[in-house]
């Protein structure tokens, strides 16, 4: 049988709208199409042909790193069509490939459907604005489309740390710089302990991962930078308390000041596949840190934060399953899907019930109607 074309599943994916190529062992070609797994019809791999394909995009210094820690990522072009993070990985003995198509083109804030406030925070001098979310909810896209927005309307110089880099940038008003770790620079701690020396005024972490790296995050907001990051939370409140968390009992109070006065807004968000079987949409949780916030957050009361979050709705805020049960009332996506991604299942599924229970009377009281006006007649005579 024909062996399987790295190209050609590139294209494929490109293509047909994947998010994701799995090449594993034991399993034909995978991709992920608005969020589901679609096996493509070729012949099913084995150990040569995974082994082949992750060294036919691969660089020496990974292959490297994929013998010596049994794991490694990377980026890579795929012409002018497309970019793909890599990640190849060793498990029982041979060797796995996850690829995520980053498209070229930088979506706009109207075409990712993020609140119109995010513009005005993008204008900010200083201060964190953090995006989080689980893998693959479309955080790197955010960030990307605001990093952008601030390059094409400001000058400033901009510094991303990633690993590795997804999207691109190109000069425009502003200077934009990326350093990709492993690459460029060996940790996020050892960037972040340089780049104040930079002269940077919009700094992008790819992710806070550690002590370290949240520590440099908000120290580099303190002292006067815009800094944008991810986590793998699902809510605002989450955000702040996963944060304070991370450190020392003795450190927290004193970490809860910090952001209470260095975070300015925190977007949590999921995506999910749209009720008519094509695309995704994303639904957004969005806290901006109000004075009634950061109080909060200075206190350590986060648990009254969704109250402020409902309470905000003037500046834009909202929270998740608003959101999400926003779409599924306009028919965007399922009840199944809402239930899913929701923080609060219990609740939306009483409310999408009530909801049902109240179109059936309504039809009844339709067909009731119907039924009278079709008889009224023989009652008058």
């Amino acid at each position: 049988m024909a062996t399987v074309n790295m190209d050609r599943l590139l294209q494929a994916c490109v293509t047909m709208g994947g998010s994701d190529i799995h090449l594993t062992v034991g399993r034909s070609p995978v991709l992920r199409i608005d969020g589901r797994l679609r096996s493509l019809e070729t012949k099913v791999l084995g150990p040569d042909d995974t082994v082949a394909l992750m060294k036919s995009i691969t660089p020496d210094r990974n292959q490297q790193e994929l013998q010596e820690e049994g794991g490694t990522d990377f980026g890579f072009a795929f012409g002018d069509e497309a970019r793909f993070r890599v990640s190849i990985f060793k498990q029982k003995g041979n060797t796995s490939l996850v690829l995520r198509l980053i498209p070229t083109k930088i979506m706009s804030f109207d075409e990712i459907g993020l609140p119109e406030i995010c513009a005005a925070l993008c204008r900010r001098p200083r201060g964190m604005f953090l995006v989080t979310g689980p893998t693959g909810s479309g955080k790197t896209t955010t960030l990307a489309c605001m990093v952008n927005y601030i390059n094409e309307n400001f000058d400033r110089h901009i510094i991303t740390v990633e690993e590795p880099i997804e999207y691109y940038h190109s000069h425009k008003k502003s200077i934009i710089n990326q350093r990709e770790v492993g690459v460029d620079v060996p940790s996020f701690g050892e960037a972040l302990r340089r780049v104040l020396r930079m002269d940077p005024d919009v700094i992008l972490v790819g992710e806070l991962r550690d002590l370290e790296t949240i520590e440099s995050a908000i120290r580099a907001a303190e002292t006067g930078h815009l800094v944008f990051s991810t986590l793998h939370t699902t809510s605002a409140a989450g955000t702040i308390t996963r944060i304070i968390d991370v450190f020392p009992v003795n450190q927290q109070e004193q970490i809860r000041i910090q952001l209470s006065s260095n975070l300015i807004a925190v977007l949590s968000q999921a995506l999910c596949p749209l009720a008519a079987g094509k695309g995704r949409i994303a639904a957004y949780e969005f806290m901006v840190v109000t004075p009634a916030i950061a109080n909060l957050i200075r206190e350590n009361k986060t648990y009254r934060i969704d109250s402020s979050i409902q309470t905000g709705k003037r500046l834009g805020m909202q929270l998740l399953d608003e959101h999400l049960w926003q779409f599924y009332d306009a028919g965007k996506i399922t009840q199944e899907e809402m239930l899913d991604k929701s923080r609060q299942p219990g609740m939306l599924q009483d409310k999408a019930t009530a909801k049902l229970k109240t179109l059936k009377s309504k039809e009844k009281r339709k067909a009731a109607a119907k039924e009278m006006e079709d008889i009224g007649p023989v009652f008058r005579a």
